[in-house]
């Protein structure tokens, strides 16, 4: 007690400061008057235990992304309020100063009445083939050099589209400060997993209500079949991060997912893709259930929460063993599905990106402040565009091979082209009359076969399986698994609805009954919508992901 009295005593002139500061800027405002700075601009000055916990208040993980305001081109000029300066305006010009085969140009950015002394504004500038990136502090002319265009198609690319212009919202501080956020969501600590928790509470509105012990389940392996579910979710270290990203923007409550087999003799097996090989890579693996479950109980440090999801009698009775284990075997020792990884997610033009990935586009008056809901369609597609086009283009600077294991070759499927980099691919959507937001939304096919074979992600694995297995039926040819989620596969009216049937060791200590066997975790895990949904043709090819609420329309 008296450590914590001494340290409110210390912060209590630093508090006093900061609020004398707030209520004299507040004055001045309703005055008509400029005040010398903004509250948040001198935050970080003061002594971390009083500026953090109102930074991470304004800023959180999600301001790291940047804000598409809009393409500076010849043949305009395009002006909108930033977050430190109420006007600004940019323009390109051409010219050839390097003396070089297409020339190069001048990206002309003018900022004026700022708010403040001491803001400043962030800016990414981005083309299909190169970024780059600025602050601007004064208010005056600013320019931006692009000493020469690679090749023809970036020439005419910027002559039609113009160079895309994104505002980092957060400011310089803001951004740094959400970096900040972001860094412990991959980091194998305590700090990490709270980080992990308070995203998916403040973003998803997840509850991570906890559990009574034990938070291990003594699970008999002879009640579970072939063809059941296993719903996993990971809260720390690489994993947990990567899983919380894609839980937030997918509405998925796990991140990961594998599934059961018996073979012949009755032995329970797992079959999983995205299982790390001593070799480092994620692979597709089946294993006995004996070893799957040692290895997470002593090797996983993600701190899993699994839950079983056993099937229904009536489809159990559909499944065809052996075609399901001939498919496991077809595809054991391959690659996880890294290609069509993020086209399970991507299925509509502006339904997938939750804010600020397409939301808060600045356009026209200098201002007037447009959010997505008010835009017009062609802005938001080109916000859309842009936005996701940029960030693919700086991951495909940074890490080429990646770039190319992640979309390069499957947006060469969907233009029917081979070999074609993301520039190039750029330039052939435009030449098609379409776009690239477009592009992204072609439905992924089941049949496409990439270099290193068919790709599969986690749920993807199990769901080829399902189809092979025959629990698609007769519609089985006009369903594209490539297409679901996790969620999209607990989601599907698969499994038991008997309470009374779960094995009795389901659940075991917990109060709350839930409709699943949960068998790890301290936190009892929520799958929204579980076991709601008949499969039906062309199902999950065109649904939309917007959080919090991720409103799916029937039949989408």
């Amino acid at each position: 007690m008296a450590a914590s009295s001494a340290s409110a005593c210390l912060l209590q002139p630093h508090l006093k400061t900061f609020l004398i500061i707030s209520l004299l800027v507040f004055v001045l405002s309703v005055n008509g008057l400029k005040p010398p700075i903004r509250p948040r601009d001198i935050l970080p000055l003061l002594p971390r235990q009083l500026s953090w916990p109102i930074l991470n208040y304004l800023h959180s993980a999600v301001d790291i992304l940047p804000t598409f305001v809009g393409s500076a081109s010849p043949n305009g000029t395009v002006e909108w309020k930033g977050t430190c300066f109420h006007e600004t305006k940019a323009w390109m010009e051409f010219n050839n100063k390097s003396r070089s085969e297409f020339g190069g140009g001048t990206l002309h950015i003018k900022v004026s009445k700022a708010h403040s002394w001491t803001c400043m504004d962030l800016y990414v500038f981005a083309t299909p083939y190169q970024v780059t990136w600025d602050y601007y502090f004064f208010s005056r002319e600013h320019t931006i050099e692009f000493d020469a265009w690679e090749e023809k198609a970036e020439f005419e690319y910027v002559k039609n589209k113009g160079v895309s212009i994104f505002l980092m919202q957060a400011g310089m501080l803001g951004s740094l400060q959400a970096l900040w956020d972001v860094f412990p969501l991959f980091t194998n600590t305590g700090w990490g997993e709270h980080a992990n928790i308070g995203f998916l509470k403040k973003h998803m509105g997840a509850s991570f209500e906890e559990r009574p012990q034990p938070w291990v389940t003594n699970v008999s392996a002879d009640d579970i079949h072939s063809g059941d579910f296993l719903a996993i979710s990971k809260i720390r270290g690489r994993w947990g991060g990567f899983e919380t990203l894609e839980k937030w923007v997918t509405g998925s409550y796990a991140g990961h997912s594998a599934v059961c087999l018996r073979d012949s003799e009755g032995k329970l097996w797992v079959g999983e893709s995205g299982h790390r090989n001593e070799k480092g890579d994620d692979v597709i693996v089946i294993l006995p259930w004996d070893d799957w479950w040692e290895d997470i109980l002593t090797q996983d440090d993600s701190n899993s929460h699994i839950a079983l999801l056993p099937l229904h009698p009536d489809i159990r009775a559909k499944f065809n063993e052996t075609a399901a284990w001939e498919y496991a075997r077809s595809m054991e020792g391959k690659p996880y599905g890294y290609h069509n990884m993020i086209f399970s997610w991507i299925d509509t033009l502006e339904g997938n990106y939750p804010p600020p990935l397409d939301a808060h586009v600045y356009v026209a008056a200098p201002d007037q402040k447009y959010s997505s809901a008010n835009l017009k369609k062609e802005d938001l597609d080109e916000s859309t565009r842009s936005l996701v086009a940029s960030v693919m283009t700086v991951w495909n600077q940074m890490r080429p091979e990646y770039a190319s294991n992640l979309w390069n070759e499957a947006l060469n499927k969907r233009l029917g082209t081979q070999d074609l980099a993301l520039p190039e691919i750029l330039v052939e959507t435009e030449k098609r009359g379409s776009s690239f937001d477009e592009l992204l939304t072609i439905p992924e096919q089941d049949d496409w076969i990439y270099t290193d074979g068919k790709s599969t992600s986690c749920v993807v694995f199990i769901l080829e399986m399902y189809k092979e297995a025959g629990l698609f039926g007769s519609i089985g040819s006009s369903i594209q698994v490539t297409e679901f989620t996790i969620k999209d596969a607990y989601s599907l009216r698969y499994f038991e609805n008997n309470l009374s049937r779960l094995p009795k060791w389901c659940n075991e200590g917990d109060n709350v009954q839930l409709p699943y066997c949960q068998i790890k975790g301290k936190y009892r895990m929520e799958l929204p919508e579980y076991n709601t949904l008949d499969p039906y043709p062309h199902m999950n090819e065109r649904c939309p992901s917007l959080p919090p609420r991720y409103l799916r329309p029937a039949s989408c």
